[in-house]
């Protein structure tokens, strides 16, 4: 009797413990596992690293010394916190001047591009006209096309105008919706003036409000989300754009990435002759990278929070 009631009592404590582990493990109603959130992790540490590979190998070769660079036992971590790749990326840059160009070309042009895609955005959301489907079409149609499909006959136009060589033939296409994938940026503010209630515009409009005030005080408030990924998104591809930039700009401006593309050969026009830096090595090169790609970082850096928040809501749907 006695032997077995402890082992009525051993099958419920095994009984117990069985339940909490496979809890523990497989988890309960709205509540994930151990095993779902270790693959979820490990999924989310390999993504990650596959992202960060390249940094984390151009930050540690941009450090190294030739004598580094030359010994098989150094793998990562430098002997030594060697600073004068960069010293020699930035004058071979001409970091200063080539930055203030960049953001000088990249910024103004970023900043029509979004306005214009507002206004067109909130045209497509908000009001009914003839050809509406047809053009929302014809935007998409100018997304799907690749920008150097049309570069040569652009450029052809441009030159008609006098315009190579000058901010121009990167803002008037940005101020008349043809940027650099101005169609995504109009859809983007597609979506969010459609998710506002007109309810409020029309409250709006019995207070005597007209289009253009509710547009400024009320639409463009509520779409700050969108401006911000649009304006980022914006930025970075007119920033990396070379081909275009190289094209219509000339020799009268350049860019960050054009300088890089011609890094090499610059570095042999200054350093030719020079005893104490003969050629260039992958150190060097990899100073450059990061002197290249460390502004968008430090923006990234600061409006991550805005631009998270800007991609996850631009896919929801309006009323």
């Amino acid at each position: 009797m006695l032997e077995t009631k402890l082992s009525q009592d051993q099958r419920k404590r095994i009984d117990k413990y069985t339940t909490k582990t496979k809890r523990y493990l497989l988890g309960v109603q709205g509540n994930n596992g151990f095993l779902f959130k270790l693959c979820v992790y490990s999924l989310l540490i390999v993504i990650g690293f596959v992202y960060l590979y390249p940094i984390i190998y151009m930050d540690s070769y941009s450090f190294k010394s030739l004598e580094d660079l030359l010994n098989p036992l150094i793998s990562w971590i430098p002997s030594t916190f060697y600073v004068e790749n960069y010293q020699v990326a930035y004058q071979v840059l001409d970091l200063i001047p080539t930055l203030v160009e960049t953001l000088y070309v990249t910024v103004i042009p970023s900043i029509a591009q979004t306005a214009v895609a507002a206004i067109i955005g909130y045209g497509f959301a908000r009001y009914d006209f003839p050809l509406k489907k047809t053009l929302l079409v014809l935007v998409l149609i100018t997304f799907i096309i690749p920008p150097q499909v049309v570069m040569i006959p652009r450029y052809v136009f441009f030159n008609e105008l006098e315009l190579i060589g000058s901010i121009l033939s990167f803002l008037l296409p940005a101020m008349f919706g043809q940027g650099l994938n101005s169609a995504i940026f109009i859809l983007i503010f597609y979506q969010f003036f459609r998710m506002i209630p007109k309810a409020l515009e029309e409250a709006a409009h019995l207070d005597g409000a007209g289009n253009f005030r509710i547009f400024m005080t009320i639409a463009i408030p509520m779409a700050v989300p969108a401006i911000i990924i649009s304006f980022l998104f914006s930025f970075v591809w007119y920033w990396n754009e070379t081909a275009l930039a190289s094209l219509y700009f000339g020799n009268e401006l350049t860019t960050l990435p054009i300088q890089l593309g011609k890094f090499n050969a610059t570095f042999e026009k200054l350093y030719t002759g020079d005893t104490t830096t003969q050629n260039i090595n992958e150190g060097i090169s990899m100073a450059g990278t990061m002197l290249s790609i460390l502004p968008l970082l430090i923006v990234y850096f600061f409006t991550q929070r805005w631009f998270v928040e800007g991609v996850d809501r631009s896919g929801i749907t309006g009323e």
